[in-house]
């Protein structure tokens, strides 16, 4: 197998796991979206002035107290993959009137690529 072959199928497998992210923000199933998150996963950025920080539970606390955003419109940037590592930034408009660029640190553990830490900047 070619090095291309492999890394195509690694994005696509990276571009998989990122649909649940994208899949549960859209339907409001935050049970749909853990699974692209490692159980380990963080989450850091700002809400307004506030430091919003820690373990990824909690995304999913703001995201079933914020509900479903099925008009959210959604494009990947960019996909950075190395051996076992991958890095993906992602541009969403329309999460509940709200504009949010975040980007994914991945890791593949046991053959299963999963969001490791996300970062993201709410713009004004």
């Amino acid at each position: 197998m070619s090095n291309t072959l492999t890394t195509v199928n690694e994005y696509d497998a990276i571009l998989s796991c990122v649909q649940h992210y994208t899949a549960g923000a859209k339907s409001g199933s935050s049970a749909e979206m853990k699974l692209a998150f490692h159980d380990q996963a963080t989450i850091f950025g700002y809400v307004g002035p506030d430091l919003f920080a820690g373990p990824i539970q909690g995304l999913y606390d703001w995201h079933d107290a914020n509900g479903a955003a099925p008009d959210l419109e959604l494009r990947v940037a960019s996909v950075d993959i190395t051996g076992t590592v991958a890095s993906v930034r992602l541009e969403m408009d329309n999460w509940n009137g709200h504009r949010f660029t975040d980007l994914f640190n991945m890791l593949k553990v046991d053959g299963e690529w999963k969001i490791m830490c996300k970062v993201f900047y709410l713009h004004p």
